[in-house]
């Protein structure tokens, strides 16, 4: 019998007697019942303020202090839907971000209310709100004890609206309902076996995906406590996880790899960790991780939207994203055909790239995707003859096993074959002396795209980079950067993704030293001021 699908109310309400552990926040700690009693006062709050007309959306501008899990809990039982703003952004970004999810009323602490005091925030124009303040704790005391009245939740009733990370353009809404925060929760919950003795320790941002479905809503859903960090810090991880006993923590993009270049520690695998998962994570990474710190670390796949979902099971090969789920398939972009199956010479290199790399398409349907807010022409560019097309750039082996090549915008042409940026970063990273590796598309004079590469160096010894990517078999001729950025770091967003648009925009003309290769061997040598200026002008 297949069990219905939660809601974060049902969540919540299986912990409204539970004694146990629920929060913890430096050196407080609320249990489960107390957690969700301070829901069910922020939930009267959010009431008292709602005022007329409109959709109830709240703005939430917050790092991760436990008013943020307060308010996603007063979210599902009030029936407000709560706008997660990125702290990262500034200006009329943040404001776009604000009037496009139609905020009646933002929530901050003062060292973000200066980002909202000049902008225009439309509907929530003179409403924000200061949660570290005697005004708001007088509101939070004339409410205090409510009782506890939630509104009647289905798991497709909207819960909130996470923003994309904005490395494409910019950010979109991403309407998360019950069921999409409800079910992943309880899915890893069951599949690590998360309990109450356990405790799930989210750094990443709780405005982002990763940290609401991997990491708040697995322990609400196991009803393990869950430890809070203001912001990410990899010298503070290992403190954190023996302080909160952490049993199992989430991450994005690039914190494996900041926490492995912290020194290491004769008794780093003396911890309480048990599972680490996420998504993003460099293959290299994942291994030294789970050895050096005695945890099992789990790479998954996903995105903000969730329209397609890859399993990575313990027979995958290295390099691979795991299986397909049912009904997802890689499809030609053009002609919406199945692509074959890849072929591989000896060394391991694609031998039919144009034929094989396609998009990752869920043909059964929106998967749990359920639409953008306020962007009607996403939808219809996601969900194209009832299929639901992630931009993601992949293929399959002879085995089924799907292999990322990267989002559909890290397409190069290269002397008229198509490459994904993916596979190269990969190979950049098997260097020892690679902490970073990004890879983007800068114009060729003649025609089509050159390969450029921005790598941050692990410390000051010569890479030898020519003679490492001479000596690895599976990079194709085509593959090899023409240009090198020896950077100090890479842009980011909040949730560590690079921003490669910004990269692919400087091309040479940045401040880090850049190399090229003149001829056809991997041979570099510093990129001439004159040859710079000869390339600009050969593109104006």
């Amino acid at each position: 019998m297949v069990e219905p699908t939660p809601t974060v109310t049902d969540l919540l309400l299986a912990r409204a007697d539970d004694e146990r552990p629920g929060l913890r926040f430096e050196h407080r700690e609320w249990t489960w019942a107390e957690h969700v009693q301070r829901c069910a006062d922020h939930a009267a709050v959010l009431r008292s303020l709602r005022g007329e007309g409109g959709p109830w959306h709240v703005g939430v501008l917050l790092d991760n202090v436990p008013d943020f899990s307060f308010l996603l809990g007063a979210a599902a039982l009030s029936g407000a839907v709560l706008v997660g703003l990125n702290t990262g952004r500034r200006g009329e970004a943040l404001a776009r971000d604000v009037r496009l999810a139609d905020c009646r009323l933002v929530l901050t602490e003062r060292r973000y209310a200066g980002l909202l005091s000049e902008a225009d925030l439309g509907a929530a124009n003179g409403n924000v709100h200061l949660i570290d303040t005697p005004k708001w704790s007088r509101l939070l005391s004339a409410h205090r004890d409510s009782p506890l009245r939630p509104v009647a939740a289905g798991p497709d009733d909207l819960l909130a609206l996470l923003f994309t990370s904005g490395t494409g353009g910019d950010p979109k809404a991403v309407r998360c309902t019950h069921g999409k925060v409800a079910s992943p929760g309880r899915m890893l919950a069951d599949r690590f076996e998360l309990g109450g003795r356990d405790c799930v320790y989210v750094s990443m941002p709780l405005f982002h995906s990763n940290a609401l479905f991997a990491g708040w809503a697995v322990g609400l859903a196991a009803g393990a406590a869950v430890a809070l960090r203001r912001r990410f810090s990899a010298s503070g991880f290992l403190d954190d996880a023996r302080r909160f006993g952490a049993t199992y923590a989430d991450y994005v993009g690039k914190p494996l790899s900041f926490i492995l270049a912290t020194p290491p520690r004769p008794d780093d695998a003396d911890n309480p960790l048990k599972v680490v998962y996420g998504n993003e994570g460099a293959e290299r990474d994942l291994a030294r991780f789970a050895e050096r710190f005695g945890c099992q670390v789990v790479d998954g796949f996903g995105s903000t939207e969730g329209g397609v979902a890859v399993a990575r099971t313990p027979d995958a090969p290295p390099g691979s994203l795991g299986r397909p789920g049912p009904g997802v398939h890689v499809l030609h972009p053009v002609t919406g055909r199945r692509c074959p199956p890849a072929s591989f010479d000896r060394d391991g290199r694609v031998t039919n790239p144009d034929e094989a790399i396609g998009e990752l398409v869920n043909t059964a349907g929106a998967g749990a995707f359920a639409g953008y807010y306020q962007a009607p022409e996403a939808d219809r560019w996601r969900m194209r003859g009832g299929m639901y097309w992630s931009g993601d750039l992949a293929y399959l082996d002879g085995d089924g096993f799907c292999y990322f090549v990267g989002r559909s915008d890290d397409w190069l042409r290269v002397d008229g074959e198509n490459l994904g940026t993916a596979p190269i970063e990969r190979i950049l990273l098997r260097h020892p002396g690679i902490a970073q590796a990004a890879v983007y598309a800068v114009p060729d004079p003649g025609v089509g795209d050159q390969v450029m590469a921005a790598i941050v160096a692990v410390g000051d010894d010569p890479l030898d980079l020519g003679g490492f990517l001479a000596a690895q078999a599976d990079l194709g001729p085509k593959q090899l950067p023409r240009f090198v950025r020896f950077a100090i770091d890479l842009p980011r967003t909040e949730t560590h993704k690079v921003l490669k648009r910004e990269l692919a925009a400087q091309r040479w003309n940045c401040p880090d030293a850049v190399w090229w290769r003149p001829g056809p061997d991997p041979v570099f040598e510093p990129l001439p001021p004159e040859r710079a200026v000869a390339l600009d002008a050969a593109l104006s």
